[in-house]
Parts: C-alpha cells; sequence; structure tokens
C-alpha cells in the first residue's frame, strides 16, 4: 500500500489535488460538492481525483451516488504515516 500511496499522491499528475482531497476529509467526510467547493476545485476535477482515490483503494465512498460521502478505507488509515510523510513532502 505503501508503495500505492506515493504513486498515486506523488507520482503522477494531480497528486498535490488529491493529497488536498486527502485532508480535507481527514478532517471529515464530504461529497464531492462540498471538496469542490471547499478546496475552490472543479467539481469534475474533484469526482476524478476521487474516481482515482477509490480505484486505488485509498478512499471509499458511502451513500448514493450524488450525495455520497468520501472517506479514507481502513487499509489507507493503517498507513496513515506513510499518507502524513506525503503530505509534509508535498507542502
Amino acid at each position: 500500500m505503501d508503495g500505492v500511496l506515493w504513486y498515486v499522491l506523488t507520482g503522477t499528475r494531480g497528486g498535490e489535488n488529491r493529497v488536498r482531497i486527502l485532508k480535507a476529509l481527514d478532517e471529515r467526510p464530504r461529497n464531492a460538492n462540498k471538496l469542490a467547493g471547499a478546496l475552490e476545485l472543479d467539481y469534475t476535477t474533484v469526482r476524478h481525483h476521487l474516481d482515482v482515490l477509490c480505484d486505488n483503494d485509498v478512499l471509499r465512498k458511502q451513500g448514493g451516488d450524488y450525495g455520497a460521502v468520501y472517506l479514507p478505507t481502513d487499509r489507507a488509515r493503517r498507513h496513515w504515516e506513510t499518507v502524513e510523510q506525503i503530505m509534509e513532502k508535498v507542502e
């Protein structure tokens, strides 16, 4: 999982925005619309990054499609030290 986190958050375009999304979701679960507003990003951009994070088992969504809230997976939480290291590096 550590390798996946480093790749998804630093090894590809958009990693910085993915880190911002993870920080926001660490504070509290939110839906894509709330994330877009809080981070001042386009909604479709946020949805793309959420899909990438979900596809890589970093986030999971809970609830219906539009109103679904996103949360870190248990697997990501077990590796949260790595996420924090990456956050420090990206800042």
